[in-house]
């Protein structure tokens, strides 16, 4: 039985409207989807450019007063087809979604790690955001999802502090890499040695790759199974690396020391917070949502896999080190229960306030110190923020746990 909000031509299912009390959401949400403004970010260096950007686009941008680079524009209008998106002036991001990664608070000089990079803006923007010096490393269990991260990036001319892996965000272990700065010497003498990224990759490598993938014909990551570079940028700290140096895993490997200065686990979720989404299952079929949203065997699946995902972001954080845990979804399962099993599990973990948060159009989670965005109140998709920092082991007093340093 279909359900129509009074507000908007979107039927919701009474299975729909159902979940959605359960979850203490309130149905109306879904009224903004004809006026719910898409965003843009614009590259550095592009912001002298705006009028001759909203000629290209023939629409005004409007200049998001919470987010630096951030404009709206009208629902209706498209960008893909404009010269300033194909000329990589501009890249579609909701603002929520800039906000997640506004909230790492990412400085130069930072390791960074998307542990699941797919689509790929929120990669671009943290690469924008790095400068000259650090890394990123983008993390993803589907190729083909790499592989569009690897497009972006490369249409944005972002890539050069950027490596992109195929791998399982639940056990990725690899440590940062040291990068270089542009200008800088890399050492290129030793022995097999990584030399300049190339699509032609050498015909033993790619014969390695395809063993490795073996009858996967999905191309997923499988658990135990290596990662798979499929893109290094020429300051990542991969040149020069011989293999074994870049792919030196666990073992007795001090996260802590070694690990990561920033990671994002902006976890895989049932999507229920994105409006245009949710939209998608009037073409797809109601009975669709039904498997993939409101199954309940299925969000008991998603919430282990989101919380095995934000134990290993955790658990390759260095001290001192911040984490920010975000789903599209907005039911307290996937989120805020997330979040306290986690922080049981994890004595080192500390739920921190996101400072710049105090000016955003957002409300608090159940939990003190998270996050709700929603389309009614912050006239963007529907994100969950969550945002850790790593204590040093002192701490937690006769914590010997190694996987939390």
């Amino acid at each position: 039985m279909l359900m129509k909000n009074t507000t908007s031509d979107l039927p919701l299912p009474e299975s729909f409207v159902n979940f959605l009390k359960e979850n203490g959401l309130n149905p109306a949400i879904y009224t903004a989807c004809d006026t719910l403004p898409r965003y843009v970010r614009l590259k550095p260096r592009c912001d002298d450019q705006v009028e001759e950007i909203e000629s290209e686009i023939n629409c005004k941008l409007s200049e998001v007063s919470w987010l630096p680079n951030f404009y709206s524009l009208p629902p209706h209008v498209q960008i893909a087809s404009t010269e300033a998106y194909r000329r990589g002036k501009i890249y579609g991001i909701d603002a929520s979604s800039g906000a997640a990664v506004m909230a790492l608070n990412i400085s130069p000089g930072d390791h960074v790690l998307d542990l699941c990079a797919a689509p790929g803006a929120k990669l671009c923007m943290m690469l924008d955001l790095l400068g000259d010096t650090g890394s990123v490393t983008g993390v993803d269990v589907a190729r083909h999802r790499a592989a569009a991260c690897r497009t972006m990036i490369q249409k944005y001319n972002l890539g050069d502090h950027c490596r992109l892996f195929v791998a399982d965000g639940t056990t990725f272990s690899l440590v940062p890499t040291r990068s270089v700065s542009a200008g800088e010497h890399v050492n290129k003498k030793k022995l097999d040695s990584f030399g300049e990224w190339t699509s032609r990759r050498p015909w033993k490598e790619r014969k390695c790759a395809a063993k490795a993938r073996g009858n996967n014909s999905m191309q997923f990551a499988l658990p135990g199974v290596e990662p798979e570079l499929i893109y290094y940028g020429r300051y990542s700290g991969v040149i020069g690396c011989t293999r074994d140096e870049l792919f030196q895993i666990a073992g007795g490997i001090d996260y802590c020391s070694w690990g990561y200065d920033k990671v994002l686990v902006d976890a895989e979720c049932t999507h229920d917070g994105s409006i245009r989404h949710i939209q998608k299952f009037e073409h797809w079929g109601w009975q669709t949502l039904q498997r993939r949203v409101l199954d309940a065997d299925r969000t008991d699946s998603l919430t282990n896999l989101q919380l095995r995902l934000l134990n290993n972001g955790f658990r390759v954080l260095k001290t001192g080190g911040s984490l920010i845990y975000s789903t599209c979804s907005l039911t307290v399962s996937q989120n805020e229960d997330v979040v306290e099993k986690f922080l049981l599990d994890n004595k080192l973990a500390e739920l921190h306030e996101v400072d710049a948060a105090m000016n955003w159009p957002c409300k608090s989670g159940r939990i003190p110190n998270t996050l709700r965005f929603d389309p009614l109140i912050s006239q963007t998709s529907g994100l969950f923020v969550a945002k850790f920092t790593k204590l040093p082991s002192s701490a937690a007093s006769g914590f010997g746990d190694l996987m939390s340093c």
